[in-house]
């Protein structure tokens, strides 16, 4: 994942959903009507728009992304639990989890090269 978010500076709302490839328990993938509606609802999110609209996301603005699914869909906050948690800046779970599922990704590859 984290070689998907540097090989371009900016990502499309279709290329930012394949990338997280966030799994909803009941609805399946996150996807892009999903993060229109973040967009919306959480002001730190706001990724640039071209001249057509488009929306041109950093990796910046994928790790916010990150951090409202961390929020909403595994700790289950509401949207505005999760708005007060991201302003309180306590949100530091979500880089340790996000670093243990990087190690645990980098260990299944080992093993699966052994």
């Amino acid at each position: 994942m984290e070689q998907n978010k540097k090989n371009s500076k900016y990502k499309t709302i279709g290329q930012v959903a394949k990338i997280l490839n966030l799994v909803d328990k009941k609805k399946g993938t996150l996807s892009t009507h999903t993060i229109r509606f973040w967009e919306k609802e959480f002001e730190i999110l706001s990724p640039k728009k071209n001249t057509k609209g488009t929306r041109k996301f950093t990796a910046q603005d994928i790790d916010k992304i990150e951090l409202i699914h961390f929020l909403v869909k595994e700790r289950g906050f509401t949207l505005e639990g999760a708005k007060k948690e991201i302003h309180s800046q306590n949100s530091s779970q979500h880089q340790i989890v996000k670093r243990l599922k990087s190690i645990r990704e980098e260990l299944l590859r080992i093993r699966e090269n052994l």
